[in-house]
């Protein structure tokens, strides 16, 4: 069992090597920062100062292992457009993301499960049949364009929600939240439904697959025949053994609301890191871009990881390497 954990562990560490390698090079093609950071009135002098503060003028493996080492330290460097460590703009900027997406997994994860094992149970029936039918709308419109219809109807239409921005929000400690408060509640609703309806599609169909199929197996037919209930039957035994082979798939789709989040927070003008993400593409904000999608990479890797631990935990042949995870 060692052993697997320890090889899962040196994998997701070269899995964030790579992704930090893709994304600091990439950016080199974006633009040149130190064009954007200095006025129309620069010269070659003022030019070649900033290069080499920024350490621009390294060569690209310099450049490259100064970011991991710094990184590995937390220091994610100067933010080329605000002239402030990256660590602390992202301190400002993550409560609202994590708020946002923490709402929208629960959401989608709630709603997902609970819709799903009600269509499995009801296959025939005419509201499991409308839930599918609607629930196509999550898996055909993209989040931007759902977005922008609950804006219309909710933000223009009947004036019941805000439309952009978080609203008035608490500042606990370094956290800033707008749970506390009415309108930083309301504010948080249309983002949140916009950023989980896709990903609670996608659970709620998944559930109720998996859960379809738990249904026709023979342990399932005998506790039938054994004369237990039906509430039993589906909440005591088809359940538990449904949620089992979900639970890699739903975390993956989880952590991936943060990464969808980039498009709902500029749709809502939701102050989060990824609204962030694409302010620094405009002004080629290298160390912003370059946190940022190490930021996500960590997140995917970590929840993937946990999910690996979990199947450990559930499945008692992996802690005897009899089997193996792909």
């Amino acid at each position: 069992m060692l052993s697997y954990v320890a090889r899962r562990a040196a994998q997701s560490v070269l899995v964030l090597i790579a992704v930090g390698l893709v994304a600091f090079s990439m950016f080199r093609f974006v633009g040149d920062p130190v064009e954007n950071m200095l006025g129309q009135e620069r010269t070659d002098a003022d030019i070649a100062r900033l290069t080499e503060q920024l350490g621009l003028n390294e060569p690209f493996p310099v450049q490259y292992w100064n970011f991991l080492t710094r990184a590995a330290q937390g220091d994610l460097g100067i933010s080329f457009r605000q002239g402030r460590p990256v660590v602390d703009i992202f301190i400002e900027r993550l409560p609202a993301t994590l708020e946002l997406a923490i709402t929208s997994a629960l959401f989608a994860l709630i709603v997902g499960v609970f819709f799903g094992i009600y269509t499995a149970i009801h296959r025939r029936g005419l509201i499991a049949n409308l839930i599918l039918t609607v629930s196509l709308i999550g898996v055909s419109l993209p989040t931007f364009l759902i977005g922008i219809l609950l804006i219309y109807i909710f933000a223009v239409e009947l004036g019941w929600l805000p439309s952009f921005g978080r609203g008035d929000v608490v500042q606990i400690g370094w956290w800033s939240t707008g749970l506390l408060t009415a309108s930083g509640t309301k504010a948080l609703i249309l983002p949140a439904l916009t950023l989980g309806l896709y990903q609670m599609t996608l659970i709620m169909r998944l559930v109720r697959a998996e859960m379809s199929e738990v249904l026709r197996q023979d342990y399932i037919r005998f506790a039938r025949a054994r004369g237990l209930s039906e509430r039993a039957i589906n909440y005591r035994h088809a359940v538990k053994n449904t949620l089992i082979p979900v639970i890699t798939i739903t975390g993956l789709q989880l952590g991936s609301i943060i990464a969808f989040a980039i498009i709902t927070e500029t749709v809502f003008q939701w102050p989060g890191v990824g609204l962030l993400f694409i302010d620094s593409i405009q002004f080629v904000d290298v160390p912003v871009m370059a946190a940022y999608l190490m930021m996500i990479a960590v997140m995917f890797v970590a929840i993937n990881f946990i999910v690996d631990m979990l199947y450990l935990a559930i499945d008692p042949r992996l802690r005897d390497g009899d089997a193996e995870i792909s």
